[in-house]
């Protein structure tokens, strides 16, 4: 990183007392010579295909929904990761959602006007040749950050009225009880102070429930290209066993990710032996041995933001032991009846009690549950869920566990409509340190977990090009590793 000039902050100066070492927006001649011999690069705002269109459908649904509610919503700026080094930006999921824009320190101002609203998106402007920031400012200096979009470049592309942000002070200044949300900037901070509006994240969260048909074409292209990284990931597995590790195969997949999107939707998961029975293993700096399962939870984030979520426990030679095998076949029976009871018009909670219904069942039958299975599946008992503490899937879309701020009559409590895109992931989980557990069953972990779309009249299974069944995940590991 070249740090001979600082980065934009708020922090004061070291004086600079050093001839050899002058601060080039001091000279004069230098912010002369700096100011032209440049050509114009091509600015073209990164918008991917479809999405102001569907953005504009998105506001005008909110309108509809909050009339007369004048609307803030930001799209956040890029954390700090260490001293003056940033992490990658995201914008906010419901930001995005609304415009279509992945610009940093961006805000969205919807007003009422008539039946609905009319909305202005303000954009940072960046600094071009002519302007010492140009060279001098690593946040939006074009020198630093390579060509950046003008406002007037994003109305553009998104056909939205975009203005640049030195007025955005002035306009919020003038509003009447906005309602605020995203990831407020600090003009918005200081004008409107830290307001954040449950009702209007609620809103918003409801209203992404049920996706268009631009919102599923991309939850399609994030699962097609997240199970060709499944691909990817197991043809490294020799390298694993060979002492790469865990960690080789999390990079495996999250290089696939970066390749064929945005990034990965949510931290890799590469749980081997031992570490599959961890729910959230993302440590991924275990080994992989020949005779363990691998537990793959992985999700490639497209460039527009949705993302997949898709979860295979694969064993790392290729072959099920009968152990492991009897394990994944509960897991696959308990799998099976979760996604059958996904339907429009059945209840969001109903794949939960069916697949904990089967899993209840197969641990009294293996005799590790101590009650019958109606006193383990009543409120007051669930004791086989010490096997399997998480929920048994959730919403998908832009976030990995989307629409969560959802109120629980819409979300759990609701009906399944023609739309909705959730997963299913039943698992079995044995702690290595569970003496409830017999000794051999011990550091076995398993999760099958698919992404499903709700149809009009079922579903229709995003991800069913990887195999669920223990003969054809065996099968497809010895197609994809020959």
């Amino acid at each position: 990183m070249n740090l001979d000039q600082p980065a934009a902050s708020s922090m004061p100066k070291p004086a600079r007392k050093d001839p050899r070492m002058p601060r080039l927006a001091d000279s004069a001649e230098f912010n002369a010579y700096m100011s032209d011999g440049w050509t114009t690069p091509d600015r073209t705002p990164p918008v991917v295909a479809g999405a102001p269109e569907a953005a504009a459908a998105h506001r005008a649904r909110l309108s509809a929904e909050l009339p007369g509610q004048t609307i803030v919503l930001a799209s956040g700026l890029a954390p700090t990761r260490a001293n003056d080094t940033m992490y990658d930006f995201r914008p906010d999921s419901d930001f995005y959602w609304l415009t279509g824009c992945a610009a940093e320190e961006a805000v969205l101002v919807m007003t009422p006007a008539g039946s609905g609203h009319d909305a202005t998106l303000y954009l940072p402007e960046p600094f071009y040749p002519g302007h010492p920031g140009f060279y001098s400012n690593a946040r939006f200096g074009e020198l630093w950050v390579g060509s950046a979009p003008s406002p007037a470049d994003w109305a553009t592309a998104l056909q939205l009225d975009t203005r640049g942000s030195s007025v955005l002070a002035e306009v919020l200044g003038g509003l009447k009880s906005p309602m605020v949300a995203g990831n407020p900037n600090q003009t918005v901070q200081s004008v409107l102070g830290a307001a954040d509006s449950t009702q209007l994240r609620r809103t918003l969260s409801e209203l992404r429930l049920v996706k268009d048909a631009w919102e599923i074409a991309q939850l399609r292209e994030a699962v097609d290209h997240t199970v060709s990284g499944f691909a990817a990931t197991v043809r490294e597995f020799s390298t694993a066993i060979a002492g790469a590790g865990e960690r080789w195969l999390q990079g495996t997949f999250d290089r696939h990710a970066r390749t064929h999107g945005n990034g990965v939707g949510y931290t890799t998961i590469v749980g081997s032996g031992r570490n599959a029975a961890t729910l959230h293993w993302v440590r991924c700096d275990g080994p992989v041995l020949a005779d363990h399962l691998v537990l793959l939870d992985m999700g490639v984030e497209v460039n527009s933001f949705y993302t997949a979520d898709v979860t295979r426990t694969i064993p790392a030679a290729g072959t099920f032991s009968p152990l492991q095998r009897q394990v994944h076949d509960l897991v696959e029976k308990a799998h099976r009846a979760g996604m059958a009871a996904v339907a429009p018009g059945k209840q969001f909670s109903d794949f939960h009690t069916a697949s904990m219904q089967v899993i209840a069942e197969g641990l009294k039958d293996w005799g590790l549950l101590k009650v019958s299975v109606d006193e383990a599946l009543a409120p007051e008992g669930q004791q086989h869920r010490r096997y399997l503490v998480c929920g048994i899937g959730h919403h998908l879309g832009l976030d990995v566990h989307d629409c969560a701020k959802s109120h629980y009559d819409r979300y759990q409590g609701a009906d399944l409509e023609p739309g909705m895109v959730l997963t299913v992931e039943p698992g079995l989980y044995f702690h290595e340190m569970d003496l409830t557990v017999p000794p051999e069953l011990r550091g076995i972990g398993v999760r099958l977990e698919d992404d499903l779309l709700v149809t009009e009249t079922g579903t229709d299974i995003l991800s069913d090009a990887l195999p669920i069944d223990a003969t054809g995940i065996e099968a497809w590991f010895a197609e994809h590793t020959r």
